[in-house]
């Protein structure tokens, strides 16, 4: 595997426990985020460097996380249906802070946009939506930090799948060894992604 890991107590050691951070791991110019998949899908993906073969689905909405333990929450470690693949995709982070730019919240915020129809409106004319949501312990519990994560649909989608990324890597294999201590109860032994504060400002 190609990304920087860190034992999980040192991870929740220098993060901060509250608030609205995107925490991720770069690589050079580059930001790693997550999707979970089917077998079939990742398999293509990993392939063939993007998105678009086994059973792959341009007509939905797909989401990115830069937030691993956020990833592991979403998709039960590599155990829920249809999400036995974890799949880490590199991409610039100029089109990360794009589609940041780009990105409409799912739920309306008045010191943003003023009125509920504004809103409406540019809900209904941006392919991406942008949501904060709780970060997770690996056991699975809400914490007070807050993850982003960006949905996109329509041709912000495609060209997500089909030219934006830079790498794609299963990293499934690392997620069921280290689901192993999840389970056990052992954070001593637990390893996860080495992340960060990212310095990317966003109008929160």
């Amino acid at each position: 595997m190609n990304l920087k890991t860190i034992p999980y107590t040192a991870y929740s050691a220098k993060l901060p426990h509250e608030g609205k951070h995107i925490v991720g791991q770069m690589r050079g110019e580059n930001i790693m985020v997550y999707q979970a998949f089917m077998p079939s899908i990742a398999q293509s993906a990993v392939k063939n460097q993007r998105f678009g073969g086994g059973g792959y689905a341009f007509g939905r909405m797909t989401w990115i996380k830069p937030n691993f333990l956020w990833m592991m929450f979403r998709a039960g470690w590599a155990t829920k249906p249809n999400q036995e693949r974890i799949l880490a995709i590199e991409m610039k982070a100029s089109i990360f802070e794009q589609l940041l730019q780009m990105g409409v919240y799912s739920s309306y915020k008045e010191h943003l946009y003023e009125t509920e129809e504004n809103w409406q409106k540019l809900l209904q004319d941006s392919e991406v939506r942008l949501q904060w949501d709780p970060d997770h312990h690996p056991y699975g519990q809400k914490l007070d930090r807050r993850a982003i994560q960006i949905g996109m649909k329509g041709e912000t989608a495609r060209k997500f799948a089909t030219e934006w990324i830079e790498s794609i890597e299963d990293i499934t294999p690392f997620v069921v060894e280290q689901y192993q201590y999840v389970e056990k109860k052992d954070l001593q032994s637990l390893w996860v992604m080495d992340e960060e504060v990212l310095p990317i400002a966003i109008q929160l």
